[in-house]
């Protein structure tokens, strides 16, 4: 069983460290990848952060300037994944994990595969900058503004503003150790979950006109199409959010929204009482968690659209 002190001395002994976060990393992937890394600097390593492209509205993070989008260092003494609960949620930077002498996983997902050489997981946060906090306050790191900041804004987005079912009293703790510390939670709040990019806005409208509704409007469903995407000459992060847009209509349990890619569709879904839509998705070849979950899939917008909506509807 993988302890805070197995997890603490590997970091001491390497020499090169490489943290890595899932693809199309959220706000608590990058949260927690830069609290890690500024948590790391103050223990006297020089790790890389390795993050190929992620949204924009998380520039104003501290620490975003260092991100690298690639390492030319072939073999890491130590790689660090965070907020993954596969190895293939790495995609196509995976390597530098699987080609690393040690290997740790950080995270929070009930699906997490133990895929590291040391695995700290907890379930039952609902998001993976909570557990590091944890992780951190067991080191005796101090906790400074750059380290707050990123890791609430983890915690911001990964609890829907602390909006979602998942928040523990633990949860709440923190937040208040990290007000305390002086970190703005207002200002982060407005930048993370209030404020849109015109792309976004523009989307949003597109994918709110042409919801559609099934099983007697517990379903909701939308999308947005790759030439739609282009046309407002989207970014990554552009479509974040557009899958609310169902669940926060009276009498919708599932909302569904599939984003069409160069290789297929990405599939969105979060629910709000009592459908598991991790264990919907894990059928697709995905996961996430029992609220919010998701897939890849190489197919086109409507074949993804009936096999989702077939899987809901067995348990809807």
């Amino acid at each position: 069983m993988t302890t805070l002190d197995n997890i603490l001395d590997e970091i001491n002994k390497a020499e090169s460290i490489v943290i890595l976060t899932h693809e199309n990393p959220d706000g608590d992937a990058i949260g927690t990848g830069l609290a890690l890394y500024h948590s790391l600097k103050q223990m006297g390593k020089n790790p890389d952060i390795i993050i190929p492209a992620y949204p924009r509205n998380f520039g104003f993070l501290p620490g975003t300037s260092e991100i690298k989008k690639e390492s030319n260092i072939e073999k890491y003494d130590l790689a660090i994944a965070v907020d993954c609960a596969t190895i293939k949620m790495l995609n196509g930077f995976a390597s530098y994990f699987e080609d690393a002498k040690v290997k740790i996983s950080i995270d929070h997902h009930s699906t997490n595969t133990m895929f590291g050489d040391f695995n700290y997981v907890n379930p039952n946060a609902p998001a993976c900058s909570q557990v590091l906090m944890v992780v951190l306050d067991y080191f005796n790191i101090d906790i400074t503004k750059e380290i707050g900041t990123c890791a609430l804004t983890g915690i911001i987005t990964d609890t829907g503003g602390f909006g979602y079912s998942g928040v523990t009293s633990e949860t709440f703790e923190i937040v208040a150790d990290l007000l305390d510390k002086g970190i703005d939670i207002s200002k982060i709040y407005k930048r993370v979950m209030q404020t849109r990019t015109m792309a976004n806005f523009e989307l949003t409208k597109i994918a709110a006109n042409r919801l559609e509704f099934f099983e007697n409007g517990k379903i909701a469903y939308t999308y947005i199409t790759k030439q739609e995407l282009e046309s407002v000459n989207a970014e990554q992060g552009d479509y974040d959010g557009i899958v609310s847009l169902g669940r926060n209509i009276e009498g919708v349990e599932v909302s569904i929204f599939i984003r069409e890619t160069e290789n297929g569709c990405k599939i969105s879904v979060r629910s709000n009482e009592y459908v598991n839509v991790s264990d919907v998705c894990l059928l697709l070849g995905g996961g996430g968690h029992v609220h919010a979950a998701g897939a890849s899939m190489q197919c086109t917008i409507e074949q993804a659209k009936e096999k989702i909506l077939r899987h809901l509807k067995a348990v809807i």
